[in-house]
């Protein structure tokens, strides 16, 4: 009889991994969703799909589905991918309303649930982007202010770069400080010194927490976070630098409550979310909120640290892996702007070639080549297909910033795709590294102007090089997936 009863057990999971990958393919074909591979109980795509190559084996799966098909991250989560630019552009951009959902990171979700200007949907999600928005605009982004601002900090930068003396060193805890500063400035009102501990803690904290989002392991945790979430594993780390990062938000929160001046104009981001509070606290409805506000600040910090430094870092290293460019945009400086002054947002017309260099930094760097995942606010018709409200939706803008059929050997550092016969810069439609339509980076002009400002800064100061052979430098990225992490390598500056 237990012999019996096994081979009946084995005969029904048999049944169950045959039978149920169609009953699911046949559900999928009934809601008209894309192709794509069948699912398998329990695992989903696994077998196309392993952690740490999600990003590569989405594209490997584009191959055989065209540009626009479904893929299951494990047992529960269905996501529609959009793989090249022709696709992204039609979704985010000419159906932006019905893609402004935002999807889920299982990694972060359990902590920021659906508040901040990052993470909320529908209402909420509008108020807040709303406010932020208008926010830092009033505080001087895109404005004289906005541009001093940075353009103080990269004089700092550039103090602590001739504090190496000629040595070695890793410039990536410089450079993030420095992008930190200007969002702590514009959210908090405050400015740390580059030796403050507390401070070095938090961009830290940040840059733990881009790593562990992006790392094999969180790559696995978004296909399978309903069985690794109360296990033991790197996420405990992960939320330890989440940790971090909401306990500084709370005490620089805490500390704004106590000298708040409502009669005044708000001197920061939180400043303007506190009055802004005292303003709706009657209305049961407002999303102006401790927890919203909270959530918001612990974003910014996160984003506005991490981001902006990692492009810049990245920059660096093809500076450094080839060097006639760099002596190429030194000379392009010296002609345009002579010695001792400092650069300005102005003079980014005047220095074509250097604009070009940083847009190609941004394009083969794909910060972010998965996309931030979307998801539908309705049910939408997109190329012949339905997809339902709440479908997720990956925008793989690696995808579009490395598109063939836009960018000629798009593998290759190659500045001049971005400037025409005459030498003057062009962009072109497909650079999105900011992503595209109503989710677009709300940070977008400032992060432009802190990659302007700081790299121009420091290349006017000083000649990069490198302890070891160009041709030993690696520009594959340390970490690919949801980010793509650039290599660690040393500097050494020498006064120019």
């Amino acid at each position: 009889m237990e012999a019996t009863g096994s081979w009946a057990l084995l005969l029904v999971l048999l049944l169950l991994l045959i039978v149920l990958p169609l009953a699911l393919s046949r559900t999928r074909t009934g809601s008209h969703l894309p192709p794509g591979p069948a699912p398998l109980p329990l695992l989903g795509n696994l077998l196309q799909l392993r952690p740490g190559e999600l990003y590569s084996g989405l594209l490997r799966l584009s191959k055989k589905y065209g540009p626009v098909f479904t893929v299951h991250l494990g047992p529960r989560r269905r996501v529609v991918v959009l793989v090249g630019h022709q696709a992204v552009q039609e979704a985010l951009g000419g159906q932006a309303e019905e893609f402004s959902g935002r999807g889920m990171l299982a990694t972060l979700d359990r902590t920021f649930d659906g508040h901040g200007v990052f993470f909320s949907n529908g209402e909420r999600w509008r108020q807040l982007r709303k406010f932020t928005t208008l926010a830092l605009r009033d505080l001087g982004m895109g404005k004289q202010r906005g541009e001093e601002l940075i353009q103080a900090e990269a004089r700092c930068l550039v103090e602590a770069f001739q504090g190496t003396e000629g040595q070695p060193f890793d410039p990536s805890l410089l450079l993030a400080q420095a992008t930190s500063n200007v969002v702590c400035s514009l959210t908090l009102g405050l400015r740390f010194p580059y030796e403050d501990e507390e401070f070095k803690a938090v961009v830290q904290a940040a840059g733990g927490i881009l790593l562990g989002i992006s790392s094999p392991w969180g790559q696995a945790y978004e296909m399978f976070s309903w069985i690794l979430q109360p296990l033991p594993g790197p996420h405990t780390q992960l939320l330890r630098h989440v940790g971090t990062l909401a306990a500084f938000a709370i005490e620089q929160v805490q500390r704004h409550r106590g000298s708040l001046d409502t009669s005044g104009p708000a001197c920061d981001v939180v400043d303007a979310f506190l009055l802004k509070m005292a303003k709706e606290e009657q209305d049961p409805n407002t999303e102006f909120t401790d927890k919203n506000l909270l959530m918001t600040v612990i974003y910014l910090l996160f984003a506005g640290t991490v981001t902006v430094s990692a492009t810049v870092h990245y920059t660096l290293l093809l500076l450094l892996k080839y060097p006639q460019v760099q002596e190429r945009v030194r000379e392009e400086l010296t002609r345009e702007l002579g010695a001792g002054r400092a650069p300005g947002l102005g003079d980014r017309a005047r220095l074509p070639y250097t604009d070009a260099v940083l847009h190609e930094a941004q394009r083969l760097l794909a910060l972010v080549p998965m996309g931030i995942p979307r998801a539908l606010t309705k049910t939408t018709c997109f190329r012949g297909y339905t997809l339902p409200q709440g479908t997720e939706v990956f925008p793989l803008l690696g995808s579009v910033l490395h598109d063939p059929s836009i960018f000629e050997q798009p593998e290759e550092f190659n500045p001049g795709r971005f400037l025409d016969a005459d030498g003057r810069f062009k962009k072109g439609e497909a650079f999105l590294p900011f992503s595209l339509g109503k989710r677009v980076c709300l940070g977008e002009g400032l992060a432009r102007a802190e990659l302007f400002l700081l790299l121009t800064a420091i290349l006017q100061a000083f000649s990069l090089e490198s302890p070891c052979p160009p041709s030993a430098l690696s520009l594959r990225p340390s970490v690919s997936g949801l980010f793509n992490i650039p290599p660690p390598f040393q500097l050494q500056v020498r006064p120019y």
